[in-house]
């Protein structure tokens, strides 16, 4: 039998490829369930009208997101809605998602859902958690859950205060955030 000698740059290359694309570059989410607990002066609250409201303390990027966010809030469930562009006459999760993190200067392009797989850092942030899931992706922004789906108040982008699920799905967030 006859050993290949393979040169130490060369093998040290390949275990550095395969390491970039394992899964220890995604975290799952912690959480059994996604439950609103509002804390005054860090978590956003969430009106009546279904509107969102910033901790005095939140970053301007923070705000500019709910701001954001908040003007979705009457556009409707459109599969595919936000993908060609960040204006759309309606949202999917990704469409959304990528909406609001381009007002907070923290995307360039919309993306779909599965790529945000690779967005941001791994992990949670401070103020802004990416959830993705094959499928679905959503945002919770100041402790409050900006997301397509649910049955609050229709489907469409819409804060959600109710408990979701978590289980399946890897945690993201913006660089600083």
């Amino acid at each position: 039998m006859k050993l290949v000698s393979i040169p130490l740059t060369l093998l040290v290359a390949l275990v550095a490829t395969l390491s970039l694309n394992s899964c220890s570059s995604q975290l799952k989410a912690k959480e059994t369930h996604i439950i609103h607990r509002f804390d005054y002066g860090k978590t956003a609250y969430i009106s009546p009208e279904g509107k969102a409201t910033a901790p005095p303390k939140a970053p301007r990027r923070v705000k500019k997101m709910i701001e954001a966010a908040n003007s979705l809030t009457d556009k409707p469930y459109v599969y595919g809605g936000g993908h060609r562009s960040f204006h759309d006459h309606g949202y999917d999760c990704s469409g959304a998602t990528s909406f609001v993190l381009n007002a907070g200067g923290k995307l360039d392009k919309p993306l779909v859902s599965q790529n945000f797989f690779d967005y941001g850092k791994k992990g949670y942030g401070d103020w802004v958690t990416v959830y993705v899931r094959k499928g679905h992706v959503f945002l919770v922004i100041a402790g409050l859950r900006f997301d397509t789906g649910g049955t609050w108040n229709s489907t469409g982008p819409r804060w959600k205060p109710q408990r979701r699920g978590a289980k399946g799905y890897y945690v993201r967030h913006p660089r600083g955030l």
